[in-house]
């Protein structure tokens, strides 16, 4: 399995090389943006949880010590 991803990142690496410097910085750029947008929108789903869960009652509050020692360490 591992095998077929690095076969397919070296596939996309093998056509990114082969083309012209400003169309892989075009690339580039795309790839960022699309990345950061999808960061925004996960973070985005994660926040919605965490408040759903706080709303809910499923949150407990402490410092870093009352959750030492609540799991014995």
């Amino acid at each position: 399995m591992e095998q077929v991803k690095m076969s397919r990142l070296q596939q996309a690496l093998d056509v990114v090389e082969a083309l012209p410097p400003e169309e892989q910085m075009m690339l580039f750029d795309i790839a960022r943006r699309r990345f950061i947008t999808q960061r925004r929108a996960d973070l985005a789903g994660e926040i919605a949880m965490a408040r759903r869960a706080y709303r809910q009652g499923q949150v407990r509050r402490g410092t870093a010590d009352d959750l030492m020692a609540e799991i014995g360490a």
